[in-house]
């Protein structure tokens, strides 16, 4: 029996259209639905009964410290259950007077301050503290950890290497997790992946909560990034599992939603879920992304209205100076404000993002040959950032450079994930 030309046609088409629905849709709302609509605010407020225990035992006029450190890092809890940066100001203002009174123990008291620093994205006083915890000598290996985490967050990529070769063990969850840094810094995106499974399984057998969402979300993370949709959902969902609140998590799947499978209506739901009880200003920026995928100028805007009057608390300091500065430039082409912006990031931490900040913001304005220069000896081969990468092609096709262009476009399309709808739309008019 024959089948004509036209029905295998018929049969094949569907056949390639079931196959391109199934490479494109990877999650599943009745995956993730239950953490959206319960209450899931228990760790917060287990948090905050362990905040009520602690404070009673703090008096104005006393020395308290076994309570003030405790009382920090349930500070530092609440900031991470809930966004509210006044919590982590709480928790500065604890680890602050810990190490001014700690007499035994004060190394560790210098390296939580040093952790909290970093949060705040005040890196040169982050490396202050823990150096002052180095120069102690009571605990160099957890004290060298910290000054590899600062040395990454400056950009002194030579001090960050030597170290990590100063604590190097391969069985080791907090060597592993570092090393799984380096490799990322490096462009060795396997190589990071590897290491961060390794960590993983280290945390798994600990049974420590903890560890194990930290290890569940990086991994989540470095997956997206090497384009391992599926495995990084699967990572985002194990993390809830284990903190239902989790809205980092949630923000991973919500992504996923909006620049894999372009469904930016779901993506939209989950994460007005999460900010009903979740505060960080970064949130408004991807609602702004979305709409702008959606062609929605009036809710672009409105939440760039929302982000730009968040982040008007001075408790915010330096954290969100980068995407400060891009909004200055591209929304509003107030380019000297952004780049005082940027002059200030690259005092705060000279790294070639930083950098690209600068040089970004002045291929914007026009200064097409000063960003250029800034690209060749800042950025050009210093980073595999796919946006910093965009920036340096965007800023070759300004100074008339197209033979340097293409390789960097081919390079790119592999990162549209990563990059998202809107920005690699960015990649058709190089």
């Amino acid at each position: 029996m024959k089948i004509s030309n036209n029905i295998i046609g018929f049969i094949v088409g569907v056949l390639i259209i079931s196959c391109q629905k199934e490479e494109t849709t990877i999650t599943n709302p009745e995956d993730y639905t239950m953490y959206l609509k319960e209450d899931h605010s228990q760790i917060a407020e287990e948090a905050k009964e362990r905040l009520q225990f602690w404070n009673s035992r703090i008096k104005k006029d006393s020395l308290q410290l076994t309570a003030l450190g405790p009382a920090a890092a349930t500070y530092t809890k609440l900031f991470q259950s809930t966004g509210d940066i006044v919590y982590l100001k709480l928790a500065e203002k604890a680890l602050t007077k810990s190490t001014e009174i700690a007499a035994v123990g004060k190394s560790g008291h210098l390296l939580a301050l040093a952790h909290n620093y970093i949060s705040q994205h005040r890196f040169i006083e982050a490396k202050k503290a823990a150096q002052g915890a180095y120069l102690l000598k009571t605990d160099s290996k957890a004290s060298e950890m910290v000054l590899f985490d600062v040395s990454m967050e400056l950009g002194e990529y030579d001090n960050a290497e030597k170290y990590l070769e100063k604590f190097v063990n391969q069985s080791d969850y907090n060597f592993l997790i570092r090393l799984a840094k380096w490799n990322d810094y490096k462009g060795n995106l396997d190589a990071t992946i590897r290491n961060m499974e390794k960590a993983l399984k280290i945390a798994e057998s600990s049974k420590n909560n903890d560890l194990q969402l930290w290890s569940y979300t990086n991994l989540a993370d470095y997956y997206g990034h090497a384009g391992k949709i599926r495995e990084s959902y699967d990572h985002y969902l194990k993390a809830l599992a284990i903190d239902p609140s989790n809205a980092y998590a949630k923000k991973g799947i919500a992504w996923i939603v909006y620049s894999y499978e372009h469904k930016p209506e779901e993506a939209l739901k989950i994460l007005d879920a999460v900010m009903s009880d979740y505060q960080s200003p970064d949130y408004f920026l991807l609602k702004a992304e979305i709409a702008e995928f959606q062609k929605n100028d009036i809710a672009r805007k409105i939440n760039l209205i929302k982000f730009r009057n968040s982040i008007k608390d001075d408790r915010y300091g330096l954290m969100y100076n980068t995407h400060k500065a891009i909004l200055l430039a591209e929304e509003y082409d107030e380019y000297d404000k952004a780049l005082a912006i940027a002059e200030q990031e690259i005092q705060n931490r000279p790294t070639p993002q930083s950098y690209d900040l600068k040089a970004y913001i002045l291929n914007l304005k026009g200064d097409h040959k000063e960003a250029l220069s800034i690209a060749e000896n800042y950025i050009v081969h210093k980073t595999f950032e796919p946006l910093a990468n965009l920036h340096i092609a965007q800023i070759y096709k300004t100074n008339n450079l197209s033979e340097k262009v293409s390789p960097i476009i081919e390079e790119l399309k592999e990162s549209s994930y990563e990059l998202g709808p809107v920005i690699s739309k960015e990649l058709m008019n190089l």
